[in-house]
């Protein structure tokens, strides 16, 4: 081992699993930031002394955004990486575009997905698109380091192990 290296831990991507059910990490990382993002979204709406006077959005409002921008965030981070990682493999295989359990998601499409959830949102409920982007890049960092964390425990940093980017490479 060459001198001050860092042993890469093996950690199972699989955080539980049930006969066929598999639960991983990067799914509860998923699950976990939008749970705690939502959350502490809402801490932000309740302080009118962060917006001087009420907040841009009540909180029914929020937990209707939390879906429009969950969708964005899955739907957005999977054609992001169809499109940029591997497309003549989807060409060839578009039922395989579907099949999220198999891995595959860009963070760039996720970003993008996630501000046409926030603009789409803002112009349908008569909000400030600034104002929602605030709330939103208020609690986005909770989802980016749980999504870091799960990146971690699957080896993709660092060159500690590749993981094959679609079925059959």
């Amino acid at each position: 081992m060459p001198f001050l290296a860092i042993t890469f831990p093996a950690i199972d991507p699989v955080a539980i699993s049930i006969g066929p059910l598999s639960i991983r990490w990067y799914a509860l990382a998923y699950i976990s930031g939008i749970v705690i993002g939502w959350i502490y979204a809402r801490v932000l709406i309740r302080s009118e002394k962060l917006w001087g006077g009420p907040a841009p959005i009540v909180p029914v409002q929020l937990d209707d955004f939390i879906l429009w921008v969950t969708l964005g965030i899955i739907l957005g981070g999977r054609t992001g990486y169809v499109l940029f990682y591997n497309l003549p493999f989807f060409i060839e295989h578009p039922a395989a575009i579907l099949k999220l359990w198999e891995g595959g998601m860009s963070f760039h499409g996720g970003f993008l997905g996630c501000v046409a959830a926030v603009m789409l949102f803002a112009i349908k409920n008569n909000i400030s698109i600034l104002s929602l982007g605030d709330i939103t890049t208020a609690v986005a960092p909770i989802g980016i380091f749980l999504g870091r964390l799960a990146n971690f425990i699957k080896g993709e940093f660092g060159g500690a192990r590749r993981m094959p980017a679609c079925p059959g490479e």
